[in-house]
């Protein structure tokens, strides 16, 4: 069984800014310019489902 522990600030904070990095680099490297509130929206449902299943 696998152990279950709490995040350090500094884990969290990690998570945190390497999320963002990803949505910079979604945003940067894509063909578009403008993006719509829904498909930014998407753009975050992705990630965070991604993330889940990791």
């Amino acid at each position: 069984m696998e152990e279950v522990r709490e995040m350090t600030e500094k884990e969290m904070q990690t998570v945190k800014m390497s999320t963002l990095y990803e949505l910079r680099l979604i945003f940067t490297q894509g063909e578009k310019k403008q993006y719509s509130t829904e498909e930014i929206v998407e753009l975050l449902d992705k990630i965070a489902t991604a993330k889940d299943q990791k």
